[in-house]
């Protein structure tokens, strides 16, 4: 997409801090990084988020989020990770273009889970959430 900020990082029209590149996917340093290492992994291909990326991409996305945390951890040593998507608007999705965080944690660094994110229990049995759900397994 010819306005897309990421789509112009990818094709490097833009500069970015990148530690990880290869045919489909780039990783660079977020810009405004909310931990030591922060990166950011996109498809070089335009998709809005994960349900419009091709099925062939998924692959090579998630391989390289693993390749990129294997050489934080070696690098920075952290504790552990939080790796996530902002899937649209409501979710904090800034950019129109899937991206996945790859975030160093620290003991002490003032986060928390991703169980912490949003507090909105839902009113309907766990089972019956499921039926609803299962109904559209195969594209339905």
């Amino acid at each position: 997409m010819a306005d897309c900020l990421f789509c112009k990082i990818g094709k490097h029209e833009i500069p970015s801090d990148v530690i990880y590149e290869d045919a489909e996917v780039l990783g660079f340093l977020d810009i405004h990084p909310i931990s030591l290492g922060h990166t950011v992994l996109i498809p070089k291909v335009h998709a809005e988020n994960i349900i419009d990326l091709y099925e062939e991409d998924v692959e090579s996305l998630f391989l390289a989020v693993k390749k990129v945390t294997e050489m934080l951890e070696k690098a920075l040593t952290p504790q552990g990770f939080t790796i996530g998507i902002n899937h649209g608007k409501v979710s904090g999705q800034a950019i129109d273009h899937l991206h996945v965080h790859v975030i160093p944690r620290f003991l002490g660094d003032g986060g928390g889970s991703l169980h912490m994110v949003v507090k909105n229990p839902p009113q309907e049995p766990v089972k019956e959430t499921k039926e609803r759900i299962l109904k559209f397994k195969n594209g339905s």
